[in-house]
C-alpha cells in the first residue's frame, strides 16, 4: 500500500456536507443541494454540472468551488481541484477545508513544499486536526525528512493514541524506511485498536508475504477479503500466497473471480496466464495474454510469454510476431535473440537466424561486461528462486518476464457501480478517441451526464421556416432509429416524394426529404437531393452543412464495406487506407482520399463564408483536419469555435487530444480538465494516464 493511496484514503475523510448561508435564493439552495447529494453518492462528474450552475449564478460565492474542486479530486483532476480551491480562499481567506483539499492536490502533483505550506495554514486555525497532522507527516515522507515526519506522527499519537490511520501511515513510513520490525509493530497496533479495517489486514498481510511468512499472509489477507470482499487486489495478492503454498488450484480461483468481476484487471489476467502455462493450459493462457495485449498493446512481458506459448502450440509466425515486438522495445534482451534465431531457423530463414545468433552473443559479452561484479548472471531470472518471485507491475525488467505481479490498491481500485458516469470514472479505460462530428438529426441518445446546450440562431430558424416534420437538431449524440421510426421516414420520404411531383422546385421538400434519407442511411440519395436544394438556393447554410455531414457520412459506410478486406485493422484512422492482399499485384492508383477532403472542406468554407458564426462548421472542419493529421488546423478551428461558444465541452475535449498528438502535453491537459468539468467523463480516464 503507497503513501500516495494512502493519503488519498484519508484525505476523503474530510468531506463535510456544510450548508449554504441563508440569503442565497431558493433555487440556488436547491441545485447546490443536489449537486452534494451527487457528490456524497460519488456521482463526482454529475455534481459538478450542479457546481458550475451555481458558479454561473453566483460566482462570489466560495463553498461551490469548494464542492467542485472536491469533486474533481476524486476525479484525480489534481490541477483543476487546487484551482478551484484557490478561487474558494479567493472569496473566503477562512475555508480552512480548502488549505486542506488544495495541500492533498497539490501533494499529488508532487508540489511538496506548497502542500506543506497549505497543511501548516490549516494547523494554524486547528493545530490538533487529525487529518492535517497526518498530511503533514506523509508529506514530509513525499521529501524523504523523515525525521520531521515522526516528529508530526509522535505528536498525532500522544493526542490521539488509538488513531488508526496515524499507525497505519506510519508503518508504511518505517517500511520505506526498511524497517519491518516497527512497520509490524504499528500495523499490529492498528489491528488491536481497530480489527475491523481491512486496510490493516491487507497491509500486514503483504509485509508477511514480502518476509515469506506465508501462512500468516495467507490468514490476514482472508481476513480483510472477508472485512471488504469487494477490493480486487487483495485477492490478487492472496492468489500469490496461494501460488508460494503450490496451492495452484486456489490461486487459479482467486484469479478467476477477479476476472469475473472486472474482465480487464490486467494484474488477474497477466498472473493467470502465467499459472495455466505452467499448468500446460497453453491456449487458454494464450487468450489471458490476449486481453493483456488488447488493453496495454504495449506490455513487453507479455509479448514474450504470449511468443513462448504460440512457439509451443506451434504458431510459429504468431510467436516471431511477438518477439519482433520485444525486441523493438528490448534491443538489449539477448536470450530474445537466441529465441528468434531459432524460431527463423525453424522457418528457414537461416541469413535471419545467423544474423540473430551473432547480435545474441555480441549483446551476451556487452552485458557480462557490464555486470562482471554482479553475482547474479546478466540475463538469467535465477532459477528457482526467481520462478517463485515477484515483480511490480510497474517493473518492466524483461528479465523478470516469468513472475506473478504484486496488486497495490491503486491497480485494482474500481467504482462499485456500472454506470459510466459515477464513481471514479478516471479508472474506466477509455480510448483517446475524439468526440464526433456534429450531424442533422432530429434523434438525440441520452447521456448521464448532460453537456451543455449551444443555442444556434439558423437552427431556430430552420425549425420555424422549413415545416419540417420534426424537430431538427444539430447533435454529436446521434441515436439509432428503431424499427418504428424507420417506417414512419419512408412514409416520410414517399409523402415528400408526392408534393414534389406538384412542386418540382421547392427546396424545402428536397431538404426535408434529403434529412429522411440520410436518417435511413440512404446517403447517395440524400447527397442528390442536397444538391438539388443548393442548385436552387446555393446559400442555403443548412443545404451545405447536411451534404458535408451526408459526404462524411458516405465514406465512413465506404470505408466499412472495405474493412473485411483490411489486413491491419489496428490502423487508428477513422479512414484507414486500402491495403492489397497476399500474393496479388499491387496496381498504380491514385488516392481519392485528398479528393474527398478537399470536397467536403469546401463545404464548411462555404458554411463558414455565410455565417462565420455557426460554431459546428468550425468543429467539423476541425475533424477533417485531424483526420489529415493536420493538428495545428484543427487546434486552430477549435480554438474559433471556443471563442465563439466558451462552454464548447467538444472542442475543448478534441482540442486537448489534438494538443497531446503534437506534444503540448500542458496545454492538453488543461483542455481535458476543462471538457471533464462540462460534462466530458472520458477525459479524466486520459488525464490520470497522462499524468
Amino acid at each position: 500500500m503507497s503513501s500516495r493511496i494512502m493519503k488519498k484514503t484519508i484525505i476523503a475523510v474530510f468531506v463535510a456536507l456544510s450548508a449554504l448561508s441563508a440569503s442565497a435564493q431558493v433555487n440556488t439552495d436547491r441545485v447546490m443541494m443536489i449537486g452534494k447529494n451527487a457528490l456524497y453518492f460519488e456521482d463526482y462528474v454529475l455534481a459538478i454540472q450542479y457546481f458550475n450552475q451555481v458558479i454561473t449564478a453566483k460566482p462570489y460565492l466560495a463553498e461551490p468551488y469548494y464542492f467542485r474542486a472536491m469533486s474533481k479530486f476524486m476525479l484525480d483532476d489534481f490541477k483543476g481541484a487546487e484551482e478551484d480551491a484557490s478561487e474558494c480562499l479567493l472569496r473566503n481567506p477562512y475555508y480552512t477545508a480548502a488549505y486542506q483539499l488544495r495541500g492533498a492536490a497539490r501533494q499529488n502533483q508532487e508540489k511538496y513544499e506548497l502542500a506543506a505550506t497549505d497543511y501548516q495554514r490549516s494547523l494554524e486555525f486547528f493545530p490538533e486536526d487529525r487529518i492535517t497532522l497526518v498530511n503533514m507527516g506523509i508529506v514530509n515522507i513525499e521529501m524523504e525528512q523523515y525525521e520531521v515526519a515522526e516528529k508530526f506522527f509522535e505528536a498525532l499519537l500522544k493526542r490521539f493514541p488509538d488513531y488508526t490511520p496515524g499507525y497505519l501511515t506510519r508503518g508504511q513510513m518505517y517500511l520505506e524506511q526498511g524497517d519491518t520490525t516497527r512497520a509490524l509493530a504499528d500495523l499490529d497496533k492498528a489491528i488491536e485498536i481497530d480489527p475491523y479495517t481491512a486496510q490493516s489486514f491487507a497491509a500486514r498481510g503483504l509485509l508477511h508475504f514480502q518476509q515469506k511468512e506465508y501462512n500468516r499472509a495467507l490468514a490476514d489477507l482472508d481476513e480483510a477479503i472477508r472485512l471488504d470482499p469487494y477490493f480486487t487486489g487483495n485477492y490478487i495478492n492472496r492468489g500469490l500466497v496461494k501460488y508460494h503454498l503450490n496451492d495452484l488450484r486456489g490461486a487459479m480461483a482467486d484469479y478467476d473471480r477477479v476476472v469475473e468481476r472486472e474482465e480487464d484487471n490486467l494484474i488477474a489476467r497477466f498472473n493467470r496466464g502465467l499459472l495455466r502455462a505452467q499448468v500446460g493450459d497453453n491456449n487458454r493462457a494464450i487468450s489471458d495474454f490476449d486481453k493483456v495485449l488488447e488493453v496495454d498493446p504495449g506490455n513487453s512481458i507479455a509479448h514474450l510469454n504470449r511468443s513462448m506459448l504460440r512457439n509451443e502450440i506451434g504458431d510459429k509466425q504468431g510467436a516471431l510476431t511477438d518477439l519482433d515486438m520485444v525486441l523493438e522495445a528490448h534491443p538489449d534482451f539477448f536470450n530474445g535473440y537466441y529465441m528468434r534465431s531459432q524460431l527463423k531457423r525453424e522457418l528457414n530463414d537461416l541469413r535471419g537466424a545467423e544474423n540473430d545468433y551473432l547480435l545474441a552473443r555480441a549483446e551476451e559479452a556487452r552485458a557480462r561486461r557490464i555486470a562482471t561484479s554482479d553475482p547474479q548472471p546478466a540475463g538469467k531470472p535465477a532459477g528457482e528462486e526467481a520462478a517463485k518471485g515477484t515483480r511490480d507491475e510497474k517493473d518492466t525488467n524483461i528479465d523478470k518476464f516469468n513472475l506473478l505481479v504484486v496488486a497495490h490498491e491503486e491497480e485494482s481500485q474500481k467504482s462499485g457501480y456500472q454506470r459510466q458516469s459515477r464513481g471514479k470514472v478516471q479508472n474506466i479505460h477509455a480510448p483517446v478517441e475524439p468526440e464526433p462530428l456534429f450531424v442533422l438529426t432530429y434523434y438525440e441518445r441520452s447521456v448521464e451526464v448532460h453537456r451543455p446546450v449551444y443555442f444556434s440562431k439558423t437552427i431556430d430558424q430552420a425549425n420555424s421556416q422549413l415545416g419540417l416534420n420534426w424537430i431538427l437538431k444539430v447533435s454529436n449524440l446521434e441515436a439509432p432509429l428503431n424499427e418504428l421510426q424507420i417506417q414512419t421516414h419512408f412514409r416520410s420520404i414517399d409523402n415528400y416524394s408526392r408534393q414534389l411531383e406538384e412542386a418540382p422546385r421547392n427546396e424545402k421538400l428536397f431538404f426535408g426529404r434529403g434529412i429522411d434519407f440520410m436518417l435511413v442511411q440512404d446517403y447517395e440519395n440524400a447527397l442528390k437531393d442536397m444538391n438539388r436544394v443548393l442548385e436552387i438556393n446555393p446559400d442555403m447554410l443548412l443545404a451545405h452543412f447536411a451534404k458535408a455531414v451526408i459526404r462524411t457520412k458516405q465514406m465512413e459506410y465506404d470505408r466499412l464495406q472495405d474493412e473485411p478486406m483490411l489486413m491491419d485493422r489496428g490502423n487508428g484512422s477513422a479512414f484507414p487506407e486500402k491495403r492489397e492482399l497476399p500474393g496479388k499485384v499491387r496496381l498504380p492508383e491514385i488516392s481519392t482520399r485528398s479528393i474527398d477532403y478537399e470536397e467536403i472542406l469546401r463545404e464548411y468554407e462555404a458554411i463558414i463564408r455565410l455565417n462565420p458564426d455557426f460554431i459546428y462548421a468550425w468543429y467539423n472542419r476541425a475533424e477533417i483536419f485531424t483526420l489529415e493529421k493536420d493538428y495545428r488546423a484543427a487546434i486552430a478551428d477549435y480554438t474559433k469555435a471556443i471563442e465563439l461558444e466558451p462552454q464548447f465541452a467538444e472542442a475543448y475535449f478534441n482540442r486537448g487530444i489534438s494538443r497531446l498528438s503534437i506534444g503540448e502535453t500542458s496545454a492538453g491537459l488543461d483542455d481535458l480538465r476543462k471538457a471533464g468539468e462540462l460534462g466530458i467523463i472520458q477525459s479524466y480516464s486520459i488525464i490520470k494516464r497522462m499524468q
